[in-house]
Parts: structure tokens; sequence; C-alpha cells
């Protein structure tokens, strides 16, 4: 049986893995914006923290994806479900380049631009949300893009501890020695970082112009 005809007969399945494997990227994503962007915020506000918060996400990028989930085991709500601890886990490898890019972003704003802001009477909120993040907004999707796509990746580990997702494929080919089986699980996993490469660039490249 050729690849392709491997594809077509075990369409469902891939189906139905790519879907679990799309849940988990996207809900593990929106905790990490959800977190990653008001730490950003706060880091260019308390430069101070900035080794204590990007020191913190630098350190758990170095941990191996499967340590972290042993790590993460013990914990009473999120060892109850593989789903959780992978979404959690995925949520935290997420993190570093939302934060570190937020920060890049709304530092990076020109100090005349604040200074104008200043002048018109701003109160720091409204200058953070009507200047400062409108301005940083295509570095900040930048960082959400690269997050996207590595978490994309990872996720796929995810398999090893019963989460679902087209990792299951994988480590099912593994096992078998069977570049078909691992090609169902890598392929539409690629495609999937692919369409999230394109989708968040031509976003980051739109927000970049449309403040320029």
């Amino acid at each position: 049986m050729s690849v392709l005809e491997y594809f077509v007969r075990h369409r469902q399945e891939i189906l139905e893995l790519s879907v679990q494997h799309l849940w988990l990227v996207g809900a593990s994503m929106l905790i990490a914006v959800v977190a990653g962007v008001p730490l950003g915020i706060l880091v260019s506000r308390r430069p101070r923290l900035d080794k204590l918060i990007l020191g913190s996400a630098n350190i758990l990028e170095t941990i191996p994806s499967l340590a972290l989930f042993g790590f993460l085991l013990p914990a009473p709500w999120l060892g109850a479900r593989a789903d959780r601890l992978a979404i959690t886990a995925l949520a935290l490898y997420a993190l570093l380049p939302i934060i570190r890019n937020t920060y890049a972003g709304i530092t990076g704003v020109d100090p005349a631009v604040r200074e104008a802001a200043r002048g018109m009477g701003m109160t720091g909120r409204q200058m953070l949300f009507q200047v400062e993040l409108p301005l940083a907004s295509g570095v900040i999707i930048a960082g959400v893009r690269i997050a996207t796509v590595l978490t994309v990746g990872i996720a796929t580990i995810a398999a090893a501890i019963g989460a679902g997702g087209l990792g299951e494929f994988i480590f099912r080919g593994l096992a078998m020695v069977d570049n078909r089986v691992i090609l169902a699980g890598a392929v539409p996993a690629a495609v999937m970082a692919l369409v999230a490469d394109i989708f968040f660039g031509a976003l980051e490249r739109r927000l970049r112009h449309s403040h320029v």
C-alpha cells in the first residue's frame, strides 16, 4: 500500500486526530496569549522584573517536553486529564516569544510618540491601549506566529501521555517502523504549521503597514 492509499484509507482517523491536534494548539495558544501579553506589558512597565519573568520563561523553554509533562503530572487538577496537562505544558512553552515580543514592541515605540501622547493629556492606560499596543501589534503578532508554529510541532508529543493529536500516528509508526503511519501524522502537522505561519505572517505585515 502506497502512502497516498494509506492516507485515503485512514482519512477519517487523520481528520479526527487533526481536529484534536488543532484543539490542543488553539486552547494552549489562547491561554499563552491571555497570560503572555499582560506579562510583556508588565515587564515593559517594571524593567526590574525582566530577569524574573523572562528568565523563568527562558528556563521553561529549555525543559524537554516529556520532562515538563512529568513535572506537571502530580498536580491534582492537571494530572486528572491528559488534555489539560498537555494544554498547560504547551501554553508554558508558548509564553517566551509572546512575552519577549510584547516587551520589545512596547519598548520599541518611538519616544517622540510617547511625548506627543503625554502632551495631549493621555493617562498611562490611555497611552498603552491607544498608542503603544496598536503600534506594537505587528511585533506582538510576530511572537504569536513563532509560538504557534512551535506549539504545532511540540503538540505531537502530547500523544505520549494519551492527550491525542497527530502524534498518535507518529508514535504508532515508530513502534511499527512504518513510514506511512509516521507521515500520516507528520504531514498534516506540517501543513497546519505552514498555514498558521502564512496566516499570522500576513496579519503581521498588515498590522505593520497600517501603522507606518
